[in-house]
């Protein structure tokens, strides 16, 4: 990840009802949740709802998948990752060995 991609993750994660939605979608893990599950669960509207997840797709924080009819949800674990890669990349004084394993385990992306 860049420093501008970076900035676009972080955006998308400032604003209170978007951060609701990411982390209920790092809760649900690997069966993900479809847009109507996440409006009823946080409380918004379904077009709230909409919004939030298309800020948080763009960004590279979650993905989507087609599940017949409706798209279900997931946090993508990857983006995560690289964003948290990207904030560690220069850790540890710049001995970024010693963080190595670490920024490694982050970069896989391993979700639940």
């Amino acid at each position: 990840m860049d420093k501008k991609q970076a900035i676009i993750a972080f955006g998308a994660l400032s604003q209170e009802s978007r951060l609701d939605v990411f982390r209920r979608l790092v809760q649900a893990g690997n069966q993900g949740m479809l847009s109507g599950e996440i409006a009823t669960a946080l409380g918004q509207k379904q077009n709230t709802a909409s919004v939030n997840l298309s800020i948080l797709l763009r960004a590279g924080l979650i993905r989507n998948e087609r599940d017949g009819r409706t798209v279900r949800y997931f946090a993508d674990f990857q983006g995560v990752g690289g964003l948290l890669g990207y904030l560690m990349e220069d850790c540890c004084g710049g001995q970024a060995d010693q963080c190595r394993p670490l920024i490694d385990q982050v970069m896989t992306g391993r979700g639940c």
